[in-house]
């Protein structure tokens, strides 16, 4: 018998979480291209009518990173902050793009903008998600010290998400950084604990442990290839999953 088709298989999530790091959304326009982001938006629509429900963690190292804040004499705190404001314009550049597609967005910050987002609250995101709303969670934790990866193990874990799809500028996890080295080996699947003893920089240790706890498989995958995105929600072999 013939696989079903996608509009007739049911994807084998209900609900995800998107993990997004800063720097996918830089082009060749600038550190936040609107055309890329436009682009990514256009991944997620092509799973929004799946039936599941998305939520997005963004980043904002493609504006602000706090090591190099540091390196210029910045104290910890500070430059996390700093970046922790850095992913709220990120996520509002994201929301734009989703929203002139039609599709309905919250933006939900740790970090208090009563302006331009809604604060964090646990039971209202859910409750976005269950009305066939994106949420895009930005402001880190609003704690310093702590990544958005980090972040998205957090956020995963609270609205009860069965996955986190980390979409990446590269195919999956490797052993070595394969732009550097041309026989780096591309794993398919990892546990937990192998990726922490590794110091596999994808994910913080903090984030890799947080999912172990409560038992949340990540998927590393490539968000520029078209059909990524999709191919992820349906649970066919991509990337690098992460498990227990």
């Amino acid at each position: 018998m013939e696989p079903l088709p996608d509009t007739q298989r049911p994807p084998v999530y209900r609900r995800v979480l998107l993990k997004l790091s800063g720097e996918v959304l830089a082009g060749p326009d600038g550190p936040l291209s609107m055309e890329v982001t436009q682009k990514i938006a256009r991944q997620v629509a092509e799973v929004y009518g799946s039936g599941i429900q998305i939520a997005i963690v963004i980043g904002g190292g493609n504006i602000w990173r706090g090591a190099t804040g540091m390196k210029s004499g910045l104290d910890r705190p500070t430059a996390d902050y700093m970046g922790m404001l850095a992913t709220i314009i990120d996520g509002l550049a994201l929301q734009g793009a989703l929203e002139s597609i039609g599709i309905p967005t919250r933006v939900q910050t740790a970090v208090e903008v009563r302006n331009v987002a809604e604060p964090f609250i646990r039971r209202r995101a859910i409750r976005h998600l269950e009305k066939g709303r994106i949420v895009i969670f930005v402001g880190g934790t609003g704690n310093p010290f702590f990544s958005t990866d980090t972040t998205a193990a957090l956020r995963a874990s609270e609205i009860e998400a069965e996955v986190i799809l980390k979409g990446t500028k590269v195919d999956g996890i490797y052993d070595s950084d394969p732009k550097i080295n041309p026989d780096a080996k591309r794993f398919t699947q990892l546990s937990y604990l192998d990726a922490i003893q590794k110091r596999l920089s994808v994910m913080d240790s903090t984030a890799f442990t947080l999912c172990l706890d409560n038992n949340i498989p990540i998927v590393v995958f490539n968000v520029f290839t078209p059909g990524n995105l999709r191919a992820a929600v349906f649970g066919e072999p991509i990337g690098t999953r992460v498990c227990g």
